[in-house]
């Protein structure tokens, strides 16, 4: 199952890079997956929520499922799973930007996810829809770029969203 499931995963970038490029499309999608680097647009945007007292819940939820986010991702499952970036495991693959590291599962996606789904929660409707919508491009654009397979990013939007949610849960208390 697995063979297959790794075939599949290279056909879909093959397909987004053969199907879905395009040069006036190139340099915006930089700018989007450049936004999840380190997560930093979210540890602002926490940080900045944690300033002010009307948003200060969803600031510590967010610093807590960025955390919670990190631990599982980037210390434990990349270490364990240790899988290689599709740009050094498929020849036809011409990656836009490379990313060091091991592949499974996606860190952009995880603390995109987490932050964003607290913020779409626990925000006011058009702010949190727009932080989830952020989240969710951040995610796609680790495909289109090639450094990431279609289920490093879907596990990692898996384990940002349970972050979330134990976060926020974990914030009521």
């Amino acid at each position: 199952m697995l063979p297959y499931i790794l075939e599949i995963d290279g056909k879909i970038l093959l397909w987004i890079q053969d199907f879905l490029r395009f040069d006036w499309l190139n340099p915006i999608v930089l700018f989007v997956t450049r936004l999840g680097d380190g997560g930093t647009v979210w540890i602002v945007l926490a940080a900045l929520l944690l300033i002010g007292k009307k948003y200060r819940k969803t600031g510590g939820s967010m610093a807590i499922a960025l955390l919670l986010g990190y631990l599982g991702t980037n210390l434990l499952l990349k270490n364990l799973v240790m899988r290689p970036r599709p740009f050094d495991a498929i020849p036809q693959l011409q990656a836009l930007v490379h990313a060091g590291g091991w592949s499974f599962p996606s860190g952009h996606s995880t603390s995109s996810m987490a932050a964003g789904v607290v913020m779409f929660r626990q925000l006011p409707r058009p702010i949190g829809a727009l932080a989830l919508i952020l989240a969710i491009l951040i995610c796609l654009s680790r495909l289109y770029v090639g450094v990431h397979y279609p289920t490093d990013v879907l596990c990692g939007a898996l384990i940002g969203i349970l972050a979330a949610l134990c976060a926020i849960k974990l914030q009521k208390k």
